[in-house]
């Protein structure tokens, strides 16, 4: 019978006292995990350069339910080139029993409502291959999820909502700024997402829906971190070019792009933003963003910049 020889056993040197015990290395990666989750962009980013788009959808005919939500006559056609942007969400923030923040004359709810309604016209008249479905096209109340569920449902390719601001503290206080999911990193981040999420609370079975969330709790609100990463970087491209458009083409003051907390954009599949228009506290920018002028320079402004958007998408083709 054939012998085979017998492997050679190397016995350990004296750098095996270098190598951490396993015990340490489990407390450095407990130490270390945790801090790399949560690390986040700034959430103040001004003046990004342009970036190019991360997460596009993929041609071919769009499946899935039907959206529960107002939307427009022509549908988007069956086949395109993979990078087209075909389904755009328009979400008027509150509306119904929730009018959002207030001024001496106007509510939040029915200006939001004024300028998605603007928007989306413009889209359609430029690009009427576009989809635009609206979250709601009357003064009704929607729950915060059920807004993101329809442009999942509809497997949109960008989700804009749009709101009024407000600062308690002071009148003086006015700009535009515009929000992506993220980490509260300032009071005022923490302050504005804490208004708009308070909603929930109108909302039947908020806690189950939610599980557990309390827009009212810092803490929780790191919950909200885990879905921002997949389409961040499409989502502050969009957003810098807003409040870019908001400087140059409506002669706005820009806050700039920022972070926070926001249950509308949690848990949507695609690009979403958070448009702030104004501040309805300040009553100069209230009359500005009540008038049919004013609100003719809001839409122009960010449809420019979805315009803008669109065609950086598509040139990837």
């Amino acid at each position: 019978m054939k012998r085979f020889p017998l492997l050679k056993i190397i016995k350990p040197t004296a750098s095996r006292s270098l190598v951490p015990a396993p015990g340490i290395i489990t407390t450095l990666l407990l130490a270390v995990f945790p801090l790399l989750a949560l690390t986040i962009v700034p959430a103040r980013i001004d003046l990004l350069p342009d970036l190019t788009q991360d997460t596009v959808r993929q041609s071919g005919v769009r499946q899935g339910s039907a959206p529960r939500a107002a939307e427009t006559d022509a549908e988007a056609p069956a086949e395109s080139l993979s990078n087209q942007l075909r389904t755009v969400v328009l979400d008027a923030g509150h509306g119904g029993k929730d009018p959002g923040t207030h001024g001496r004359y106007a509510k939040e709810k029915t200006i939001n409502l004024d300028l998605i309604l603007q928007l989306g016209r413009k889209i359609k008249a430029n690009h009427p291959n576009i989809r635009v479905i609206y979250t709601r096209s009357s003064d009704h109340f929607v729950d915060l999820y059920e807004r993101g569920a329809i442009a999942n449902r509809s497997r949109a390719d960008l989700f804009i909502s749009i709101h009024c601001n407000a600062s308690p503290s002071s009148s003086r206080v006015y700009g535009t700024e515009t929000y992506t999911l993220g980490l509260h990193r300032t009071q005022s981040n923490l302050d504005v997402a804490r208004r708009e999420n308070a909603v929930i609370l109108q909302e039947k079975n908020y806690q189950q829906t939610y599980k557990g969330f309390n827009p009212n709790s810092p803490l929780a609100t790191i919950m909200l971190a885990n879905y921002q990463h997949a389409f961040m970087t499409s989502s502050i491209n969009f957003a810098e070019k807003i409040e870019r458009s908001f400087r140059h083409n409506a002669d706005r003051k820009s806050n700039g792009v920022k972070q926070a907390g926001f249950i509308v954009l949690w848990k949507t599949t695609m690009p979403s933003i958070l448009i702030e228009s104004g501040y309805l506290t300040n009553p100069a920018e209230e009359l500005f963003l009540k008038s049919k002028e004013g609100q003719e320079q809001i839409a122009s402004a960010i449809y420019k910049a979805f315009s803008q958007y669109k065609e950086e998408v598509e040139a990837a083709n």
